[in-house]
């Protein structure tokens, strides 16, 4: 028998079934705040900064950061570049400007990229590299989000052939977003960075959610960062900082990245109010990490035995996706019922479903949701 709602959905519903929004993106509208007291599994970037990182803001030493004279911000990029093996660091806004920084000072506008064809890049970033940098994608079809150095070999075009475009850049994403958080294993990450470099082609690594990987398997963010020439790192992911990313790369990479970052708006003034929670979040949370990954785990877990869940991929780490089977509601109908609940996740297909746990969801919001979670996917 086809699912039916449980109840009145109401308007938030209907627009998602209608398909004019999508579980929590805005498609055409703006986007209504939650309803108070909901658990937001939707993103680890809805973590609301706790007061003692809030607090760690207030005293931070400040100046102008695009003369180069904000203590903090300083203090900050030295880290990141330490902490990642690379010669300076550029703070930004939002990992999303880092990324297509590094696209715009790698290539030439008529190049091409190659990134795995569920990746941020590719996805979630607005058409950024070619609006922005003016080259386009070739998209690889990897597992779970990640992709082999074979098949970087197949898809790098030959040089000197006026009638294709040159590859440029091959960008790997660790950990994938879509592949339910999965950890790209080392040697693989190095042997598609060895493949890339013997053919003369820049390496990106979009490591948005890097410390994850890092805490997930103890390999060091230097060691995952090893060959490649520039490198994300997002402070509003799991990390729980309400703003802020940094680029990694050569001192002349930074430089031209600088530059093109001021072209387009995103320079900085007294920084160091953001760069203080951004510290405050490498100070303090890393480690806990691991107790999302543990919460992502037990909801994985309790999916699979459910009757209306038809695939539950790996997790890895913080992110657990999941199918559910054509007998049961849409992802749109289990999204508004969990949101009537208390409850927010994302919708991203017609029955796929995204949670994302994080600092601002607890052990009572995780056996809570697995509790709706049978109700709502189970045929009895």
């Amino acid at each position: 028998m086809p699912y039916t709602l449980l109840s009145d959905i109401g308007a938030i519903g209907r627009d998602l079934l209608e398909g004019s929004i999508m579980a929590g993106t805005y498609g055409g509208k703006r986007a209504s705040p939650l309803p108070p007291g909901t658990a937001d599994f939707y993103s680890d970037g809805k973590s609301i900064p706790p007061r003692e990182m809030r607090e760690a803001a207030l005293d931070a030493p400040l100046g102008d950061e695009q003369e180069e004279g904000d203590p903090t911000t300083a203090r900050l990029v030295d880290r990141v570049a330490e902490l990642l093996g690379k010669e300076d660091a550029l703070f930004l806004p939002a990992a999303t400007m880092a990324n297509e920084l590094a696209v715009a000072v790698h290539c030439r506008r008529g190049d091409e990229i190659i990134c795995e064809r569920s990746s941020h890049i590719v996805n979630f970033e607005a058409g950024g590299p070619g609006l922005l940098a003016g080259v386009q994608t070739q998209m690889l079809d990897g597992e779970n989000g990640m992709f082999g150095p074979e098949q970087v070999v197949a898809a790098l075009r030959p040089k000197g052939n006026l009638y294709i475009p040159e590859s440029a850049m091959v960008a790997v994403e660790q950990t994938a977003n879509m592949g339910g958080g999965a950890v790209w294993p080392l040697r693989q990450m190095r042997a598609v960075a060895r493949v890339a470099a013997e053919a003369g082609v820049a390496t990106h690594l979009d490591g948005a959610r890097l410390m994850n990987a890092v805490v997930k398997t103890g390999v060091s963010a230097k060691e995952y960062s090893d060959g490649y020439d520039s490198v994300t790192l997002c402070f509003s992911k799991g990390l729980g900082s309400p703003f802020g990313a940094a680029l990694a790369g050569s001192e002349e990479f930074i430089v031209r990245a600088a530059r093109l970052r001021q072209i387009i708006g995103g320079g900085l003034r007294q920084s160091g109010f953001m760069a203080a929670l951004c510290l405050y979040a490498l100070d303090h949370n890393v480690e806990r990490l691991a107790d999302d990954h543990r919460r992502a785990a037990q909801i994985a877990s309790f999916l699979e035995g459910l009757a209306w869940v038809d695939t539950v991929l790996p997790a890895d780490t913080n992110i657990v996706i999941f199918d559910i089977s054509q007998d049961g509601p849409t992802a749109a109908e289990v999204v508004s019922e969990l949101l009537l609940r208390g409850f927010a996740v994302g919708a991203f297909g017609e029955r796929r479903i995204r949670i994302v746990t994080h600092l601002g969801v607890d052990q009572d919001d995780t056996d809570r949701l697995c509790a709706e979670l049978k109700v709502l996917l189970s045929p009895y």
